[in-house]
């Protein structure tokens, strides 16, 4: 398990600060949110438990065309213009119409955050006493600001709405290993014999394999099949991470909190694709924090319309969620799925589905940033 490189002994001084916004959680949807804040002179303060990039917990890879966009071509370590899918009975290969890429989370993360302009610290945020100034209080002490993201997880750490808690929850669980290796394809295993309700999969990066298993029922456990796999793919099962995945939308504002990222329940159910949507909607709240921070909005207005913003996408978060709840079914038919999956192998198919898919959280939205203008963005487009 990875060691918290927070602040320690002479080093863990009190913290308080008055800022003009307080994100908590400095990961992909934070540091999205931070990054539409840039030249507006806000006093912006992030926390998080971690250190910037010290800790990852997916397979780390998304569309091309948004790390592209967003000024991240630096950390992409493996690009795949191809899917390679195992079923119980035949292997289909789709060719996809964009590229798909993994990227070095930590450098990632420091592009990202290079990108902004605000006082980061370690501390682990414990609660929200609100008002017309919130109060954050951490182990370590307060922080105060009129506006406030939680970008923290599914844990959800600033709602006062019904905590929801694994495994009964509203939650896949997820596991792999990185070992070092070398792989030409990006492959997802929807086969029972791996896991009933869920798939594996493989995601090499540059000089690394991510082999993993994912679940969409929280009850089933995954390490085992997650060394079965890794096995089969002929990599040790060394370097473990892991996490709890939200496969449901919650809402993205609460009692003036924004929400972004896993604690809104961003990540797309069916693919558990979480990055691009933590872009996306850290970027859309970041846009309606810098309204008000510049004075073309208040408060209340910037929550309303962010909240209308995420709520719009329900249908599509609706329709992977029915999709989802399919494979098992599906995989306890036997060949069905197979068929299933072979019978949409079409170009036509492939393209219109897959391109309805970026759609849900579409790469152009960087494009339409504030800070589009800078100079690695424009570089990127």
């Amino acid at each position: 398990m990875p060691v918290r490189a927070t602040k320690r002994g002479a080093e863990r001084t009190p913290l308080h600060a008055d800022a003009d916004v307080v994100i908590c959680g400095a990961s992909f949807a934070g540091l999205a949110a931070a990054r539409e804040l840039l030249g507006t002179g806000a006093r912006v303060v992030v926390v998080d438990r971690y250190e910037i990039g010290e800790r990852q917990t997916s397979a780390c890879a998304a569309p091309t065309p948004w790390l592209q966009h967003l000024g991240l071509g630096a950390a992409i370590r493996q690009t795949f213009g191809d899917l390679l899918v195992h079923t119980q009975r035949e292997d289909i290969r789709y060719r996809l119409p964009w590229t798909f890429s993994t990227f070095d989370y930590r450098e990632l993360c420091a592009l990202l955050a290079g990108q902004g302009d605000f006082t980061f610290d370690t501390a682990k945020v414990e609660g929200i006493t609100r008002g017309a100034v919130h109060t954050v209080h951490t182990d370590r002490g307060n922080l105060r600001a009129p506006l406030v993201v939680d970008a923290l997880g599914w844990r959800r750490v600033l709602g006062r709405d019904v905590r929801i808690q694994p495994p009964e929850a509203r939650l896949s669980r997820g596991l792999e290993v990185h070992p070092a290796g070398r792989g030409d394809d990006l492959e997802l295993w929807i086969d029972p014999k791996v896991i009933r309700s869920g798939y594996g999969w493989s995601f090499p990066a540059g000089d690394e394999v991510r082999v993993g298993v994912g679940s969409f029922d929280p009850h089933d456990h995954v390490k085992d099949p997650t060394v079965e796999l890794a096995e089969e793919v002929g990599v040790p099962p060394i370097g473990y991470q892991g996490n709890w995945i939200p496969h449901e939308l919650r809402p993205a504002t609460s009692e003036g909190v924004f929400f972004a990222g896993d604690s809104a329940g961003h990540c797309l159910p069916l693919t558990a694709e979480g990055i691009r949507t933590a872009f996306y909607f850290g970027m859309a709240a970041g846009r309606e924090l810098r309204a008000v921070v510049e004075g073309r909005r208040t408060r209340e207005q910037a929550l309303g319309g962010y909240g209308a913003f995420s709520a719009s996408h329900a249908r599509a978060y609706r329709w992977l969620l029915h999709c989802q709840r399919m494979v098992g079914p599906l995989n306890d038919r036997g060949p069905l799925l197979g068929f299933v999956m072979r019978g949409v192998n079409r170009g036509w198919w492939i393209e219109y589905f897959f391109n309805r898919y970026l759609a849900v959280a579409p790469p152009q939205f960087a494009l339409t940033s504030p800070v589009a203008r800078s100079a690695p963005a424009r570089a990127a487009a």
